[in-house]
């Protein structure tokens, strides 16, 4: 008996220690990667509320506050088409407590647009995920007399430099569009850019311009109303929107091959842990293929997600298509 529980002592023994020694390895990897987040996190946005990258901004910080336990709050900071929020969080703490929402043409075309624009998107912001495409909808002022993308292109042919065409500033996908869209017709628009996507809706309403490629969560309600204060005349995604299926594209308007797609994503300032990058991108992964994403499509954006990686090699695919665009319409960095 006695050899018997001298066995079982040892047994015990060595359990014990060996539970000791899991523990101590839990409670070195758990120092290794201390708890994210530490405290609230801020989303800076650098367009004025009321846009897109404001709605999704605000969407995600719900949805990744109540998945890690801390506050997501929106930080709107505007100005110079974008640099100002961009640069911001470029040189931020890279601690993960401050993280930026941006449409991609803050990250890829600002550096073609400007000397100094105070960051470097490949270099100072580190890929988290891509969250939403968006595709634009062209509008126009009710005073204007067109109804089709066939009227807009005769009358600003007819009247070259008098139609006023406004954005959500340099750069941007609406700014991109509206090149494109002028570019393969010789159009002359007068371009007007504004600090951000709800101050050019304020005055396209107004009558102060005329026409205005916009994000469709925010266009989408004229589109569907048809109520008198814009008229929707077309969609700039290949293919049309099962929520505006009436709604023609607008290379099927007359403009074979256009389609002009922007995309909203989440980025970090470089340095930040790989482990938290990891979280918040597989956070968001499964938000995008849940509820978040179903709310995110009633408004015509598409939920794409995906790998940090993937969002790093279409940042440098679209910079080089953007700086293509807007060098072919002349427009000279600042």
């Amino acid at each position: 008996m006695s050899s018997i529980h001298s066995t079982s002592v040892k047994n015990l023994a060595r359990r014990g220690l060996l539970t000791l020694s899991l523990l101590a390895v839990a409670g070195f990897a758990s120092a290794q990667q201390p708890a994210y987040p530490k405290g609230p996190v801020t989303l800076v946005v650098p367009f004025p509320p009321g846009g897109s990258v404001d709605m999704v901004a605000r969407t995600i910080g719900k949805q990744l506050g109540e998945a890690l336990g801390q506050t997501f709050l929106v930080e709107n900071r505007p100005g110079a088409s974008g640099n100002i929020g961009a640069t911001s969080v470029a040189h931020a703490k890279p601690d993960g407590q401050t993280l930026f929402v941006s449409s991609s043409g803050v990250l890829t075309a600002n550096q073609f647009l400007y000397k100094r624009p105070g960051f470097d998107s490949q270099k100072d912001l580190t890929p988290v995920i891509r969250l939403v495409n968006q595709p634009n909808i062209l509008l126009v002022h009710p005073s204007l007399p067109v109804n089709s993308v066939q009227d807009l292109i005769k009358l600003a042919k007819a009247q070259p430099g008098k139609i006023i065409i406004g954005n959500a500033g340099i750069g941007t996908g609406q700014d991109i569009a509206a090149r494109q869209f002028a570019s393969a017709f010789d159009l002359n628009m007068l371009h007007v850019p504004y600090r951000g996507g709800a101050p050019a809706m304020n005055d396209l309403l107004g009558g102060q311009i005329q026409v205005m490629f916009e994000t469709s969560p925010t266009a989408l309600p004229y589109a569907k109303e048809r109520n008198g204060k814009l008229r929707a005349i077309a969609i700039t995604s290949a293919t049309r929107s099962p929520l505006v299926p009436d709604l023609p594209t607008v290379a099927e308007s007359g403009v074979p091959g256009f389609d002009s797609i922007t995309w909203i994503g989440l980025t970090a300032p470089a340095g930040t842990p790989p482990a938290i990058i990891t979280r918040l991108n597989s956070e968001l992964n499964k938000a995008l293929k849940g509820e978040m994403g179903k709310k995110f499509a009633e408004f015509s954006l598409d939920p794409i997600g995906g790998t940090p990686q993937e969002m790093a090699d279409m940042l440098r695919k679209d910079s080089a298509n953007y700086g293509a665009i807007l060098k072919a319409a002349g427009v000279e960095p600042q």
